[in-house]
């Protein structure tokens, strides 16, 4: 893992630390709660597998994690809790050969939180339930119970993280530097929250555009984020939108270049019909992701300079940006 590489010099400390609690109280607390609240439904949905609302709660909570998967470090960065929950981007299909094996071998593990905990992250979370959901047969018995595992083990991350974040972790974050404080200064904190915002972009534009659109001569439309599920694109938008409010919260006063570029970008997401990005193979709609991913350039160079420059911070690496 990459460790923090970043170069601050704090000229603004009221604007930094008001930045800082704004996205706590704003942002990442009320994420964290819709999230649990989210799965905590999909749980209650995935009792009977042949619910006509199974399909709608596994979207509504995985619209809730694309709210707060950007922040990628507290409790989220333990123990693999993050690939437990999406498993993605999976360049080895280990989503499709866990879940083919686990359902070859009618592994008892489904009926088992407790063994269920130590199967493949790949089978544990959204990738996996994508699978069960939309590119596999009709339910079996034993299907019905891989469902209800992975929902669970959703259930139980989700109302753990927001648990944890709910405890100590929000105050400490809000007041760096106290005993048992991951962030020894208002500075650290400052900066782990403004490489979550560039990383989160970068990730978007990387990897939910880039991974499917590949190369002219080589598109790739089945590399798309759950592509299977038709959300491809509404996961580029519902990420682009968490990280607006993300920037305006950190930001705490007019971010006018900022806010254009997102809502030029969000703009663009909502003219494509092409849910699935399988478009990418073709030359016209192909440009037109491009054009997106561009405008997600635009908003990256709006936040160094509206955001970046006014704090005096420059972002670094956190765990979206691998190894």
């Amino acid at each position: 893992m990459k460790i923090f590489a970043l170069s601050l010099i704090f000229a603004l400390p009221t604007l930094a630390d008001a930045g800082v609690e704004a996205v706590v109280d704003a942002h990442i607390l009320p994420g964290y709660a819709s999230f649990a609240d989210a799965t905590q439904d999909l749980a209650e949905v995935v009792q009977t597998c042949d619910s006509p609302d199974l399909k709608p709660a596994y979207h509504a909570a995985f619209d809730a994690w694309l709210a707060i998967s950007h922040i990628q470090f507290g409790p989220v960065e333990e123990n693999g809790r993050s690939l437990a929950i999406a498993y993605w981007p999976d360049p080895k299909d280990q989503t499709g050969r866990a879940v083919a094996r686990l359902i070859g071998a009618n592994d008892p593990a489904v009926e088992n939180p407790a063994a269920f905990n130590e199967v493949s992250v790949a089978a544990q979370g959204f990738f996996a339930l994508e699978r069960l959901l939309f590119d596999t047969p009709e339910p079996t018995e034993y299907t019905c119970a891989f469902t209800r595992a992975i929902a669970l083990h959703l259930a139980s991350a989700a109302a753990t993280l927001n648990d944890e974040w709910r405890g100590d972790l929000a105050g400490l974050l809000r007041n760096p530097g106290q005993d048992g404080s991951p962030w020894q200064s208002p500075a650290e904190a400052l900066r782990v929250l403004y490489t979550s915002l560039t990383s989160g972009l970068e990730f978007i534009k990387d990897q939910r555009i880039g991974r499917p659109l590949g190369t002219f001569e080589r598109p790739r439309p089945t590399r798309a984020e759950a592509y299977r599920s038709e959300r491809s694109l509404r996961n580029v938008a519902l990420g682009l939108s968490a990280l607006r409010a993300m920037a305006v919260a950190l930001a705490e006063g007019d971010i006018p270049d900022t806010t254009a570029a997102f809502d030029r970008a969000l703009a663009s997401a909502q003219t494509l019909d092409d849910p699935a990005l399988q478009g990418v193979a073709d030359p016209g709609e192909r440009f037109r992701v491009e054009a997106l991913q561009q405008q997600v350039v635009g908003i990256q160079a709006a936040i160094a300079t509206e955001i970046g420059a006014a704090l005096g911070v420059q972002a670094g690496f956190n765990a979206m940006d691998g190894d």
